[in-house]
């Protein structure tokens, strides 16, 4: 039977089923990349949700697998060369999967790294700049009376979406192919409209392409899944 008390996360959330793939996260734009990704892939794992309500995430525990505080984290116990792997940051987790499994990442390698690009497009500009957004619209930040921090996320946001659309010109996916890239993206593009209620600040409407397969995507039932994991 498969061992994961060496690692301290399982005093907290013990593993009723070691053998699987472990997850702790929430519902969250990069929480639900890789609850998707599992649903997708059909990996068996075990979820725990990590409550910021009780500040979970700032736990010793929690700390001792995410050293940034941050969801998601997995704890996979069938890592490279059979050992348990613990891994934290959403773009790495997803990279990691496509690769244990080969499926939703090229294998072209010319291609890999073009999906892999635009995996960073999101980690560095589309998260960053959407979760903006949503705290100076809807959060803490929609009670200042400057609205120039406001504004100036929501055009950045805004240009990120004409880079987005044009790229999609003449393509189902991201990729062109369903990826990584999109489980990435889209968890994001979905949150700016229904939790951060900025549809019409950004312009959405311009977005042809992003509203088209923004809607492919939340049809996949992979995604409906994901979508809800942890409850």
């Amino acid at each position: 039977m498969t061992d994961l008390s060496a690692f301290p996360i399982t005093r907290k959330w013990p593993a009723r089923h070691p053998e699987r793939l472990q997850l702790y996260s929430l519902p969250t734009p990069n929480g639900v990349k890789v609850s998707i990704m599992l649903e997708e892939i059909d990996l068996p794992y075990e979820v725990h949700k990590v409550s910021f309500d009780s500040n979970d995430q700032l736990t010793p525990e929690f700390i001792s697998l995410s050293a940034n505080n941050k969801i998601p984290a997995i704890l996979d116990p069938d890592g490279p060369g059979g050992q348990p792997l613990p891994l934290f940051e959403s773009g790495a987790i997803l990279l990691y999967l496509a690769e244990k499994t080969g499926r939703l990442l090229p294998k072209d390698p010319a291609l890999r790294y073009e999906a892999i690009q635009w995996l960073m497009f999101q980690m560095g500009g589309v998260g960053p700049m959407f979760g903006q957004v949503g705290f100076f619209n809807i959060f803490a930040g929609k009670d200042y009376e400057d609205k120039r921090p406001r504004d100036r996320y929501v055009a950045e946001s805004r240009r990120l979406l004409g880079v987005l659309d044009k790229r999609l010109e003449g393509r189902d996916w991201v990729m062109g192919d369903y990826s990584i890239v999109d489980i990435a993206i889209w968890p994001w593009v979905r949150n700016l409209i229904v939790r951060y209620d900025a549809a019409e600040l950004v312009g959405m409407a311009d977005f042809a392409n992003v509203r088209r397969v923004l809607e492919a995507f939340l049809a996949r039932p992979a995604v409906q899944r994901g979508l809800k994991i942890p409850g």
